[in-house]
């Protein structure tokens, strides 16, 4: 499948690749970290536990220690940004 972004034809796996690049640098490339060594391990979490968990640090009722930081990171996310991200982030 492909999306059209400005004029110009993307897959969707690499446009979901690259919403997926800033978060690996924390998360790992499949999620298999705890990010910054305080996180849970997101790998093989459901899609609706991840929009849940990044909608939560959005408007600012979930997270603990990394609350602040991931508030950041989700902050310029869409309601459908975060939906492709949990489907991406559960195939891990």
């Amino acid at each position: 499948m492909k999306k059209i972004i400005l004029g110009t034809v993307i897959s969707v796996g690499a446009l979901m690749a690259a919403s997926w690049a800033p978060c690996a640098s924390c998360h790992g490339a499949t999620a298999e970290k705890s990010a910054l060594g305080k996180s849970q391990i997101i790998k093989g979490w459901e899609a609706s536990k991840v929009e849940a968990a990044l909608n939560g640090y959005k408007n600012g009722t979930y997270g603990g220690v990394m609350k602040g930081v991931m508030k950041g990171q989700v902050s310029r996310l869409s309601d459908e940004d975060i939906k492709d991200l949990a489907q991406q982030i559960s195939k891990f």
